[in-house]
């Protein structure tokens, strides 16, 4: 990709650079998902970030449970004797 120049404003008491969007767009970055920011070599750099841990798992426990696919496999107790404990 060809070099683009942009220029670093005050924004605050910070300084900020605006990313072209077709920069982002080939990026795959936006406002909402952010970019994570490292300084490697001498060069900053901007990442999509890595998705979080468990990311869609709630989800995906909705819909199992709306298809009534969530039922206990191994039932209430592992070991039947496990039912009298007292802690």
């Amino acid at each position: 990709m060809k070099a683009v120049h942009v220029s670093i404003r005050q924004i605050g008491n910070s300084q900020g650079v605006v990313i072209p969007k077709p920069i982002l767009a080939q990026l795959g970055l936006n406002s909402e998902c952010g970019a994570e920011m490292t300084v490697e070599h001498g060069a900053l750099v901007l990442r999509r970030p890595a998705n979080p841990a468990r990311t869609g798992w709630a989800d995906a426990a909705r819909k199992i449970a709306a298809a009534g696919d969530d039922a206990l496999v191994m039932g209430e107790f592992g070991n039947a004797a496990d039912s009298d404990l007292v802690w």
